[in-house]
């Protein structure tokens, strides 16, 4: 894990940039460049607030990157007219930004953002309670602490789960020798195979002899309507329309 930095400390240049940036119409012919020179200037600050977040799982790159993103909403947005300082705008809106990127994108099953929303105030009063209780809280001691009803509490923890996946060659087991695919249901088509031939002989038996065999020279024999037709003693045509009878007999039989 990366140690978390001490907050950089900026001269007066970096402030000077990103005023300047803020008056600055964004059609000036100097404006990209100035706006660029501001960005450079505070991207350090950028990187000590994605320190923070390293470790926890995500690229140190992406967060990184993310912090960056917020830094350049945070210049683009500045409006020094309001007397606020540029570092009491600008790390929130990187905050968030990095904030928002743990809740969007690493989750691995997509769950709607009330769960998202709920799971981390969960964890927190997790956190909290456990220090004041000096034990792990219950459901009701969590929805106590969050005024809200313990099934809520419930879901928002059944949620939790989705945050991350396991791999399918996960060892399970009391020796460890399986992994977790081998416990996993798969769809049997064998089943449906043999409903529909239990159902086929039913089904068969409304046709007459010469329906079934053109089907069972059709389906069984691979023969041609005209091969069909000279062991039949019948025109091709005729092959065809009998075929088309007996087909429509089996789907209403079927789905009767």
């Amino acid at each position: 894990m990366t140690a978390v930095t001490a907050p950089p400390a900026f001269d007066p240049d970096a402030r000077a940039l990103v005023a300047a940036v803020a008056r600055l119409s964004t059609r000036h012919p100097a404006y990209p460049a100035l706006r660029q020179r501001a960005i450079e200037a505070w991207l350090s600050l950028a990187r000590h607030l994605a320190y923070r977040y390293i470790g926890r799982g995500e690229p140190a790159e992406d967060l990184l990157q993310v912090a960056a993103l917020g830094l350049v909403k945070a210049v683009d947005r500045y409006d020094g007219e309001r007397g606020v300082e540029f570092t009491t705008f600008a790390v929130p809106t990187i905050v968030g930004e990095l904030k928002r990127h743990f809740r969007d994108r690493t989750w691995s099953v997509r769950v709607p953002r009330r769960l998202q929303e709920l799971r981390s105030a969960i964890a927190e009063a997790d956190n909290d309670l456990t220090h004041r209780l000096g034990r792990r809280p219950t459901v009701a001691d969590l929805a106590a602490d969050l005024q809200i009803g313990e099934e809520e509490v419930i879901e928002g923890m059944e949620g939790a789960s989705a945050y991350t996946a396991a791999s399918l060659s996960t060892p399970t087991g009391p020796d460890g020798e399986l992994d977790l695919s081998s416990t996993l249901g798969v769809e049997e088509h064998g089943y449906a195979l043999v409903e529909l031939r239990l159902m086929l002989g039913p089904a068969l038996a409304t046709l007459d002899e010469r329906e079934q065999r053109i089907l069972a020279r059709d389906f069984y024999g691979n023969l041609t309507q005209r091969q069909i037709a000279e062991l039949e003693g019948i025109s091709q045509m005729h092959v065809s329309r009998l075929r088309t009878r007996a087909l429509a007999k089996l789907r209403r039989f079927v789905e009767a």
